[in-house]
């Protein structure tokens, strides 16, 4: 007997020393690299430091809507195939993306089950290019488009379209943006002055598409074209930062995170400041969400749940990366100090972002702005 209990002491000891099975949570993100990095090296760690026995991968397809469409030709995929346990358990996916998921019931709504649903109000955590995608999304982060001007030269930035015209007219070729090949900060912008300048910008954004609108954009875009006489196109989304660094133009269309980045890596004027157009520039948000038949659906909106918390949204979302948090602001503030809080929202206060900024149109618009800017104003 004492033989026997010494063999099962052994044995419970080896047990205990024995490796867990580990977890795998995959985690797939449309996107540039930095996304893939930053679960990789910030997100993915802290999890499994708070879950023990799993491990985060993280995997990325590349940039763009395309990024995005690999994720659903995979999900879409495995649902045909009637598999039981899909191998994505969280995705971060552009707009589109999320829209085409959700229509074909690829998603499960689980922001519901997250505490942190409740901290996003945002229209773009409902609406995504004009689907209803409530519920079955949370924000990582917002992207935003603004006017970046030299105070020195423009001494009180335009408030709208109509203003900016004509402060353009009296400083020719001191405005700059980089059209609609060079880059989306001009994409953004020529959106922008679409849905200010005739067409139906409440229709432009949430539907349904109506082919009858085209003589409205063309109307718009004819406007733009007068008004590209009068300005620079620059080279692109960097050729824009580097003009307004450089003071070949006072004024122009950027992306806020690419434009902090610049400054907090000393390659932008800290004298450059930013501003938004009424009523309203486009910006974009990128998505977490969790595949229907996702294989480890619970460890997935734990995952969320960390990822969309105040504290990560500020020390990851905003410190890392200058993007404006896919949680509403307020929420995050607490956790940020003053000089980063204010580094982000003094030129652009929360109530601002949120009033005016505004989604890009629907997919079948944003078509129709882009060949007819070919059309009308390159022709």
């Amino acid at each position: 007997m004492k033989l026997l209990r010494t063999i099962i002491a052994f044995a419970l000891v080896a047990l205990a020393q024995a490796p867990q099975a580990q977890t795998t949570l995959n985690v797939v993100s449309a996107g540039d690299q930095n996304m893939v990095d930053y679960v990789t090296n910030y997100l993915g760690p802290k999890f499994e430091q708070m879950n023990p026995g799993v491990k985060v991968r993280a995997v990325g397809t590349g940039p763009g809507d395309s990024g995005s469409q690999k994720i659903y030709e995979k999900l879409s995929a495995q649902q045909k195939a009637n598999v039981k346990e899909w191998d994505v358990d969280v995705a971060v996916v552009h707009q589109r993306g999320a829209a085409t998921m959700v229509k074909e019931q690829l998603l499960s709504p689980y922001r519901k089950d997250v505490a942190v649903g409740k901290l996003t109000t945002r229209e773009t955590a409902s609406n995504a290019l004009g689907t209803n995608v409530d519920g079955y999304v949370i924000p990582m982060f917002h992207s935003q488009i603004a006017l970046a001007y030299v105070p020195d030269v423009v001494k009180q930035p335009p408030k709208t379209f109509s203003e900016l015209t004509a402060w353009t007219k009296a400083h020719p070729k001191q405005f700059g943006y980089n059209g609609v090949k060079g880059g989306m900060s001009g994409v953004g912008f020529v959106m922008g002055w679409v849905a200010a300048n005739g067409a139906d910008a409440n229709k432009l954004e949430k539907g349904p598409y109506d082919a009858s609108q085209k003589a409205a954009i063309d109307k718009a875009l004819g406007s733009l074209k007068e008004f590209n006489k009068d300005v620079v196109l620059t080279p692109g989304n960097a050729g824009t930062l580097d003009m307004l660094n450089r003071g070949e133009i006072a004024m122009g269309p950027v992306w806020v995170d690419m434009f902090y980045t610049w400054q907090a890596d000393g390659r932008m004027s800290p004298k450059i400041k930013l501003a938004m157009l009424q009523p309203g520039l486009p910006g974009q948000p990128m998505y977490y969400v969790v595949p229907k038949n996702a294989a480890h659906a619970d460890l997935a909106k734990k995952f969320i749940e960390l990822a969309a918390s105040p504290e990560v949204q500020a020390d990851g979302i905003v410190k890392q990366f200058n993007w404006y948090p896919g949680i509403d602001p307020q929420h995050v503030q607490a956790k940020l100090d003053p000089a980063t809080w204010n580094k982000l929202f003094t030129d652009i206060s929360p109530g601002d972002l949120s009033k005016y900024g505004r989604p890009f149109p629907l997919s079948e618009y944003f078509t129709d702005i882009m060949e007819a800017y070919e059309r009308v104003v390159n022709k």
